[in-house]
């Protein structure tokens, strides 16, 4: 009698509800990613291989596959929380074993400052040299830095502002009294700093002049502007070369720093000669502070980095100033240098690029996350905890970076939800339940129509 089919009908069945009650006990598992069963039917071959119409033994389960869709996409509060949006697996490793592949982005700071996930594997990527730069390659773990990051010495200051031309003159150019707003028009501030990291406080007044005489027409109508700089309230001249500033006993300047005279159109300033080109860059040498009583150094100032006083300076780009009928305005200001920092946080971008951010306000590239695909996702071989090792099924691991290519994008503070969809598997169970039981009905059946024959006289 044919209780085969039953049999094999009832193991399908229980294979089926096995699928489907792990997908629904993975419901909640960041990563997972659900299966289903695959049947096929059986048949018994005759020995010559002919015949038809052949009654078949059976079903048998061809395989159990898992389905490599996008689950959703949820947002948290922890920056180390990864999702991929599109193809493409994490790279962990435990730095012995050949890599395993996870979609599960729930990582966290290991004590030796490595990017791990629960089972302590360590994420991988590229690294970054001690300037920033990403070193493509060989990925390895990615470790985030422990030590802050050095100060840097201002060299470069650029100035945006506007001076008001129909202001009155304040000024001939023979110095300011700090105190006194009506000896000059305008003043701003900005902040440099010394190879220390020692911020140093730079303010430029601005004090309209007598007017220059066109060179072409020889009327009075090149304005001029005298800009005086102090640092930390003390006056500084230019260059080595300029005349010596000897400020009162209030530190008030007698001289300029620097003359600054704009044509009649308004056009880009001529510095100091109305006549000459534009210069590019102006040199502001800050000197350093000393104790009036014993000489000593009590705050570096700004020369070169080996401490030359006659090195190279800071130079001031002085060319986005513009003088017009409307109020003073400073638009932008810039200055390279900043004060040394210590590791205040990490954020991953979409490229994968983790940035680590400093308590000074820089920010400097730490690594960079590579994601690995496959030919054939459905050949990789699952492994537990929410990972999978490849196989020569699957192929070898194509390897490149998030929102390259093939590869999805990168979403920090977000995990990617399991794609169960909870609705669909328990209207399978119902399926899976009522197969079950036809199953079982088929036996029961077969067992009558065998009691009848073993009955019969």
């Amino acid at each position: 009698m044919g209780f085969q089919q039953g049999l094999s009908g009832l193991n399908a069945a229980s294979k089926n509800l096995d699928v489907i009650g792990n997908n629904v006990a993975n419901a909640s598992t960041v990563g997972f990613k659900s299966s289903r069963a695959e049947f096929g039917d059986v048949y018994a071959a005759a020995l010559s291989g002919a015949g038809v119409n052949n009654v078949g033994i059976g079903v048998g389960l061809s395989a159990v596959a898992q389905q490599f869709t996008q689950g959703n996409i949820t947002t948290t509060e922890n920056p180390l929380d990864l999702a991929i949006n599109g193809q493409g697996f994490f790279q962990v490793s435990d730095g012995l074993n050949p890599r395993l592949y996870t979609r599960n982005g729930q990582f966290k700071v290991s004590r030796e400052g490595f990017i791990v996930n629960n089972d302590g594997l360590r994420l991988v990527g590229y690294p970054a040299d001690g300037t920033g730069v990403i070193q493509p390659g060989i990925a390895r773990p990615l470790q985030l830095p422990t030590s802050g990051i050095e100060a840097n010495q201002t060299s470069e200051v650029r100035l945006e502002l506007n001076l008001d031309s129909r202001q009155a003159r304040t000024g001939t150019g023979t110095g300011i009294t700090l105190n006194d707003a009506t000896t000059y028009n305008n003043a701003t501030s900005l902040s440099v700093f010394n190879a220390k990291g020692e911020e140093i406080a730079v303010t430029l007044y601005f004090q309209k002049g007598d007017p220059v005489a066109d060179p072409v027409t020889g009327l009075l109508d090149n304005d001029q502007w005298h800009v005086y700089v102090t640092a930390d309230g003390r006056a500084i001249a230019q260059t080595d070369a300029d005349a010596p500033i000897t400020p009162d006993a209030n530190g008030n300047p007698d001289l300029p720093w620097t003359t600054v005279v704009f044509p009649r159109n308004g056009g880009a300033p001529r510095i100091p000669d109305p006549t000459t080109t534009p210069p590019t860059l102006l040199n502001l040498r800050v000197p350093d502070l000393l104790d009036a009583n014993t000489g000593e150094v009590l705050k570096l100032g700004i020369a070169d980095l080996t401490g030359d006083p006659t090195g190279t300076p800071v130079t001031v780009n002085l060319l986005n100033l513009s003088e017009n009928g409307s109020a003073f305005s400073v638009t932008d200001v810039f200055q390279d240098g900043y004060s040394p920092g210590q590791l205040s946080g990490i954020l991953i971008e979409s490229n994968g690029i983790v940035t680590a951010r400093y308590s000074n306000g820089q920010t400097k590239p730490a690594g960079q996350v590579e994601l690995a695909n496959f030919r054939n996702v459905q050949g990789l071989q699952p492994m537990g905890g929410n990972v999978w090792a490849s196989t020569f099924s699957s192929g070898d691991a194509v390897l490149g970076v998030p929102g390259v290519g093939n590869f999805g994008a990168l979403q920090a503070g977000a995990l990617e939800d399991s794609n169960t969809d909870l609705t669909i598997e328990l209207v399978k169970m119902i399926t899976a339940q009522r197969v079950y039981q036809a199953n079982a009905q088929t036996i029961r059946t077969q067992d009558q129509v065998l009691q009848t024959i073993t009955n019969l006289r």
